[in-house]
């Protein structure tokens, strides 16, 4: 594979395996990749689809099974210790010492990476100072909230300003705002130049942070584009209500289904309804509030507008991409880490 100085990344045909007992799972199943630099990029998936799997594996953290990756130019194999001198990485799970407090987490890594003295200081204090976190340097990070959590260990990744920034999964858990300040940090980043490839299994995330989306099931890459790109690519729109009564959602997406002939996505807002219209559909779009008044279901809201990443994953997969999903593409990861 020739480096292309325009991709910060580049994968062609990632495998990998796990074992565990007499049982081999295929966590990814020949997922190439191409990301420009300076661009963020989303992959898109539930856990256990093989998005953090990938991610080790560019990130150095496990060996690929098959095929070949790059980083800057640089194996990720036969140059590992390039390519993480050049990336940083935010993992699911908060990576820094609890019972340390923020600042001495930071001077602690600031002097591993060669800063010293008054230079890991002022290095700290940058990094405290941008991600809003001053006045809580001196606590211990235990008593952190899940927001402030992520912060600090964002910006633990960023101590030596990575070229490419792997984030995994960064705002799982977190409440609005902190997701928000999160998406902010990400976009600055970006700004100052760094690439950035984000896994998530949040819809509006990716819609909100990436420059393209590569959607991922079954450690498969089943769609790739930008998210108007991969919206306009199942259908012409979609139609929005929303219902006076939740308790008939699904007598509405039973009626809804048979005018459109599409399966109409369920978001977690339980008066909410949303469904795609296909190419040779939109006729019928102007049949559906009628049928839904026939069966006495009032519909305060209506809209047709483009499919939502919802309808994208739904009609790639032929199932809703769930909200909060535990589990793991990543079996026996301990027996599994050892190079």
């Amino acid at each position: 594979m020739t480096a292309s100085p325009q991709l910060a990344v580049e994968a062609a045909g990632l495998v990998r395996h796990f074992t565990s007992g007499k049982k081999t799972t295929k966590a990814v199943d020949g997922v190439d990749l191409s990301i420009p630099t300076g661009s963020v990029y989303g992959l898109l998936g539930p856990n256990g689809a093989g998005k953090t799997t990938v991610v080790r594996m560019l990130a150095t953290l496990l060996r690929p099974d098959a095929g070949t990756a790059k980083v800057l130019g640089h194996d990720v194999v036969a140059e590992a210790d390039a390519v993480r001198a050049a990336v940083g990485l935010t993992g699911q799970y908060a990576s820094v010492d609890e019972d340390l407090t923020g600042t001495e987490n930071l001077l602690m890594l600031a002097r591993l990476y060669g800063f010293r003295g008054p230079a890991a200081r002022r290095r700290v204090d940058d990094l405290l100072a941008a991600f809003g976190l001053t006045d809580a340097g001196g606590r211990q990070v235990k008593t952190y909230s899940g927001g402030m959590r992520r912060r600090i260990d964002l910006a633990a990744s960023l101590v030596l300003s990575p070229r490419v920034l792997f984030l995994d999964e960064p705002t799982t858990g977190l409440d609005p705002r902190s997701r928000n300040q999160v998406w902010d940090i990400v976009r600055v980043l970006v700004e100052d130049g760094a690439t950035v490839l984000l896994t998530t299994q949040y819809l509006e995330e990716a819609d909100q942070l990436a420059d393209r989306i590569g959607v991922i099931d079954h450690g498969r890459l089943i769609a790739e584009g930008t998210s108007s790109e991969l919206k306009h690519s199942v259908g012409q729109g979609a139609v929005a209500l929303r219902l006076a009564d939740a308790s008939r959602r699904a007598e509405a997406a039973g009626i809804v289904h048979r005018v459109l002939g599409t399966e109409p996505t369920l978001p977690t807002d339980p008066y909410a309804l949303t469904a795609r219209v296909p190419d040779d559909g939109t006729h019928h779009v102007a049949h559906v509030l009628p049928a839904l008044g026939e069966a006495g279901i009032e519909v305060p809201e209506f809209s047709l507008g483009q499919p939502s990443l919802d309808e994208v994953f739904l009609t790639l997969t032929g199932r809703p991409l769930p909200e909060d999903d535990q589990g793991s593409d990543e079996p026996a990861m301990e027996q599994e880490m050892s190079r």
